[in-house]
């Protein structure tokens, strides 16, 4: 390895190593709460490095937020293979599910802390256009195909987000303490059989 090679790829551990420390203090203390000073203590670097690679706390965490729907968007390219649109939407509902079980900090982020938003109005949202815009795809295939009537594409994939997230946020947030916790997983997954079932007969 040529030492171009190795100085990109020691940027890039330490630029991996700064939005780890910025999302565990933020999720921990909250967004307002921490401070460029607070990660730069995490890493037990100072503050200049971390501007060396992020010009603000905005910055920070706009990468974090980018990071994760890149990741998810990765997690739904080899599903867009299925041929059958409607199996193609069931999967990719089990495959929003997983990564939330998976990443549960990460999706916090992305989806349950109001600060990114805030952040996110002063700049395109390139990577969560992209991945609603996979949804409305498929929802657009399925009803080209006659698997859902005509109805506003946008509408019915904004409905069908609406409904996986709701029941998701909820596992994540421990709200589910009416089901013995032996049970919680099986209520999910019986209730996500049972929504597909429902959208496939009902729209």
């Amino acid at each position: 390895m040529g030492i171009v090679e190795r100085k990109e790829r020691d940027r890039e551990e330490m630029r991996k190593l700064i939005l780890s420390a910025a999302q565990k203090l933020f999720l921990a203390n909250g967004y307002e709460k921490v401070s460029i000073r607070n990660i730069a203590d995490e890493i037990e670097y100072s503050p200049a490095t971390i501007y060396l690679y992020f010009k603000d706390k905005n910055d920070l965490l706009f990468a974090l937020h980018q990071r994760g729907f890149v990741q998810m968007v990765e997690e739904f390219r080899p599903l867009l293979l299925i041929s059958d649109p409607f199996e193609r939407l069931v999967e990719m509902g089990r495959s929003y599910i997983r990564f939330a079980v998976e990443n549960p900090e990460l999706f916090d982020l992305m989806f349950i802390m109001n600060a990114p938003m805030d952040t996110l109005e002063k700049k395109d949202w390139v990577e969560g256009d992209q991945a609603f815009g996979l949804l409305v795809q498929v929802v657009q295939e399925c009803m080209d195909t006659g698997v859902f009537r005509k109805h506003n594409v946008e509408a019915t994939a904004m409905m069908i987000w609406s409904a996986i997230h709701g029941y998701t946020a909820l596992f994540l947030r421990k709200r589910l303490g009416m089901f013995p916790e032996c049970d919680r997983q099986t209520v999910m997954d019986d209730g996500f059989t049972l929504f597909c079932q429902t959208l496939r007969h009902g729209l």
